[in-house]
């Protein structure tokens, strides 16, 4: 008898947090400077305007950052902060020599959950947040930056103020597990490891200055206050920690245990779950990884030849989300993935799912037609394949069949072979068979 493992419970949300709208308006409130600053070059440094950036990479020029504080009643200082906290939490994009407004800044007004991710991404960012303390190694500020996931835990445990030399020593009892986890060399049985690697850079090095820096960039962010030696979580910062931590849990509960397999292996072993399974299991894969190296598996998947995979690797994507725009962005000259690119973007542009195929020109439509229908025939049911007929956007069965002909899918005579077999009239079946031949024989 097969037994079900238990599953972990996610952690609740900490007594007294804020319901989610309030979270939301103080996010708006933190992030009111870079959403000013980000409108501003919507409207300045928009297409058609004759003002842009100096440097071919994105950055505001001295020139642009006086034009937009003299526009805007600021120090270039404040501009120059705002704009980095704007690109940070995904109000502005950077594509290659431009900036764009980001999907939150379009969300803003109306959006409460773009208002969060867009804060969480800036929590997320907080040791670029601010500058580095000059004279350590870029060794010990990695293994500061890796350790204060714990430090975090712990001031959300603790629910209050906690002393910072209380945080020194969790830090230090962290960065010196990290090196030895990192340490390879068998010692002879009472002899300690060192703390680092001889490359690692001293071993002692003090840690103060660079929690002292850790800790203000996490307050610059609006994560957390410090003042009089002491640090607390802010109600953001207290429910990003909780998010970090269920997200944690959720990676360790896959539901239908695919979180350790490919994304081509868990994509099948999707297909047959419902949609709420499925995305619940894309959610759990997708944490058990870095965002960028997930997506490029996904897409990779989709440029296999099982048209079933390519469709659910797109729905993987919509549980993706922002992060993931720049690549689907990249493939949409694929004739393969154009298509599922194109709905991809207008659903993540506020179309509603409904009407983006409005997006598709025909024959784009067509080649989505027997691509779907080609996922059907390897892996559906006959009925399932015959009611495929009704997706299509011509109006008569000889219409999509002339189409279908000039769109070249590679799949095209497999289809039509597997439809006239499947359908039960038999005067259509012998015209799908007809165009299924003379397809094949290049007629």
């Amino acid at each position: 008898m097969n037994q079900r493992r238990p599953r972990r419970a996610a952690p609740r949300p900490p007594e007294g947090t804020p319901a989610p709208a309030e979270l939301a308006r103080m996010a708006r409130t933190g992030l009111a400077g870079a959403v000013r600053v980000a409108r501003w070059a919507d409207s300045a440094l928009g297409p058609g305007s004759d003002a842009a950036t100096a440097d071919g990479k994105a950055t505001l020029s001295d020139a642009t950052a006086a034009r937009a504080a003299a526009d805007l009643g600021l120090t270039t200082r404040q501009i120059r902060a705002d704009w980095d906290t704007a690109r940070l939490a995904g109000l502005v994009e950077v594509h290659g020599d431009s900036a764009r407004p980001g999907w939150r800044l379009r969300a803003w007004d109306r959006d409460d959950s773009a208002v969060l991710r867009g804060w969480v991404a800036l929590f997320d960012a907080w040791s670029l947040a601010c500058p580095e303390p000059a004279g350590h190694e870029p060794a010990a500020v990695a293994e500061v930056v890796s350790a204060m996931p714990q430090v975090l835990s712990f001031l959300q445990l603790s629910a209050g103020p906690v002393p910072v030399e209380q945080l020194l020593d969790l830090l230090e009892q962290r960065v010196t597990e990290l090196r030895t986890e990192r340490c390879e060399v068998s010692y002879a049985p009472g002899v300690p490891a060192p703390l680092a690697a001889p490359d690692d850079g001293p071993a002692d090095a003090p840690l103060a200055p660079l929690l002292d820096w850790a800790v203000r960039a996490l307050a610059s962010v609006g994560a957390l206050t410090y003042g009089d030696g002491h640090a607390t979580l802010t109600p953001l910062g207290n429910w990003a920690v909780w998010v970090k931590l269920e997200q944690i849990c959720v990676a360790a509960q896959s539901p239908a245990g695919n979180i350790e397999q490919s994304a081509e292996d868990m994509l099948r072993g999707c297909a047959q779950l419902r949609p709420n399974a499925a995305r619940a299991e894309y959610r759990a894969w997708l944490a058990a990884r870095p965002v960028g190296g997930a997506v490029g598996q996904l897409i990779e998947a989709a440029r296999g030849e099982d048209a079933l995979l390519r469709g659910l690797a797109f729905e993987a994507l919509r549980v993706v989300g922002a992060p993931a725009e720049p690549d689907v962005r990249a493939v949409v000259e694929e004739p393969a993935l154009r298509p599922y690119a194109l709905l991809w973007l207008a659903e993540h542009d506020g179309v509603d799912p409904e009407d983006a195929h409005e997006v598709l020109t025909r024959e784009e439509a067509t080649w989505l037609w027997v691509d779907t229908a080609a996922a059907v025939a390897d892996h559906g049911e006959t009925e399932m394949l015959v009611r495929h007929l009704e997706a299509a956007v011509q109006p008569t069965v000889p219409a999509l069949l002339e189409e279908v002909r000039a769109v070249g899918h590679p799949r095209t005579v497999q289809v039509l072979v597997a439809l006239a077999a499947a359908h039960p009239d038999p005067a259509l079946a012998k015209a799908v068979r007809r165009a299924a031949f003379q397809v094949h024989t290049g007629g």
